[in-house]
């Protein structure tokens, strides 16, 4: 009996340990993603996403720390979920019976409709416009392989009593903002996607119509696996109480409402100065000529560069916070600031946000010496100032191998840089930054390289 009774109370204490593990949330939080507009990015070396934000709100609130592995596909972030590498996936999936029999869906959850991506109407000329669902028969559907979309177009199909033509597309390397791409560059009529990326795409993509909406919303949450029942049982309690809680609707407003807003809009925090009108001296550029001229000397560019740098990031105003967090003068990232001694408020005072500017542009250009002409290496340092040097060496490499100039610009470098928006680029091994909406940067390098050369040629009359 002593043996038959130990045995039961060793098998008991083994469960008790196993619910324990279950139960209790974990010392450091792994958590997968996969990179995107919506989910997971950085600038300059900013991590940010409205996903990410919102994790990052729970684990501060938690006070649990957290390490984040961007992925490049689905079937990698169920493989590291299932064999017990990471905890949590923050990339939203659509709620179906199916997966509840595979996942725990958790966190915060919420309802999206499909919508319809399509070119917008051209009046009076446009019969490939589609009005309503029924529309659909015959045009061909793009999504991704796999996808809940997928399965939804067959369920549409069913509604209407018709087969769509639904065409579909590898997972493994596009992904649903690429779909919208491809729409608005003519590759492709139609693809579904979810609204709040649609949403988003469309300020990058105003030639796209999101207006119609396809099939019943549908929920969608975060994932983990029955092994982390005490996390799903958190983070279901946080979520559930987001609503009412004014840091996640502040994260919402940063990524739906102000997010890329024109630089009129931008929020002028109330601080004293923020109020002051500093006119400027006639036959100057800025307010700040000789502070730019007090600190470009460590610079291989004239002080013209800091004063086209200011007027892009700022329009001449020390007191501007961006949608992204970027402040002041120069629009440095309170990440950047920190690196070099800078706290966010002094970020606001015009000397020391230029200060920060030129050792960060010091930094910066060194990673690209090795380019011998100094105006295009201007480009590569512009480039790597807005997105991050790692973005820039990432279509360096990408330039390289696919049989592009890695050390010119314009038609080269820059192309690589608008191509790692797509999966299949950003994905790419030798890639190690993950997604970019590049054309921000190339936009960027190009108009602040313009107007240096404009401020160059006005003083040289």
């Amino acid at each position: 009996m002593g043996l038959v009774y130990s045995y039961w109370a060793g098998v008991q204490a083994h469960r008790r340990a196993e619910l324990a593990e279950r139960m209790a949330l974990p010392d450091t939080l792994q958590v997968v993603t996969l990179s995107g507009a919506t989910t997971y990015f950085t600038i300059q070396g900013e991590e940010m996403g409205y996903q990410y934000d919102l994790l990052k709100l729970y684990a501060e609130e938690r006070g649990i720390p957290y390490r984040i592995t961007v992925l490049p596909n689905l079937d990698s972030i169920h493989a590291r979920l299932e064999r017990g590498e990471a905890h949590l996936s923050i990339t939203p999936e659509a709620i179906t019976r199916r997966g509840q029999e595979r996942w725990l869906y958790t966190g915060p959850i919420s309802e999206h409709a499909l919508v319809l991506v399509q070119k917008r109407e051209q009046a009076g000329r446009d019969s490939s416009y589609v009005h309503n669902v029924t529309e659909l028969i015959g045009k061909p559907l793009y999504v991704l392989s796999g996808s809940s979309h997928e399965q939804r177009l067959n369920n549409l199909g069913e509604q209407i009593g018709a087969k769509l033509d639904v065409r579909l597309l590898p997972g493994d390397t596009i992904n649903s903002e690429d779909l919208i791409a491809f729409v608005a560059t003519d590759s492709i009529k139609y693809t579904i996607v979810d609204a709040e990326l649609a949403r988003l795409a469309q300020k990058y993509y105003p030639n796209t119509d999101i207006a119609l909406e396809v099939g019943f919303p549908q929920r969608i949450s975060w994932i983990t696996t029955a092994r982390y029942e005490g996390l799903a049982h958190d983070l279901d309690k946080w979520g559930a109480s987001l609503s009412n809680q004014a840091g996640a609707k502040n994260i919402y407003k940063k990524y739906f409402e102000n997010f890329r807003v024109p630089i009129e809009e931008l929020e002028i925090p109330k601080v004293k100065h923020s109020k002051v009108h500093i006119p400027t001296p006639k036959g100057a550029i800025s307010p700040y000529d000789d502070l730019f001229k007090a600190q470009a000397s460590a610079l291989p560019w004239s002080w013209h560069l800091l004063a086209a740098i200011a007027y892009q990031e700022s329009r001449f105003d020390a007191s501007v916070v961006g949608w992204s967090g970027a402040r002041g003068l120069m629009g440095i990232m309170p990440s950047t600031g920190r690196i070099y001694g800078a706290s966010k408020e002094t970020l606001l005072n015009p000397n020391e946000s230029i200060r920060v500017s030129v050792r960060c542009l010091m930094d910066t250009e060194k990673s690209f010496r090795d380019i011998a002409n100094l105006e295009e290496r201007l480009k590569f340092t512009l480039g790597g100032y807005n997105a991050g040097v790692g973005h820039v060496q990432d279509a360096q490499r990408l330039a390289s191998k696919y049989g592009y100039d890695a050390k010119v610009w314009t038609n080269n470098v820059e192309r690589f840089i608008l191509l790692k928006r797509e999966a299949k680029y950003y994905t790419d091994p030798v890639c190690r930054s993950g997604y970019l909406r590049g054309t921000e940067t190339v936009r960027y390098a190009d108009e602040v390289a313009q107007r240096y050369q404009a401020y160059k040629g006005h003083h040289q009359k």
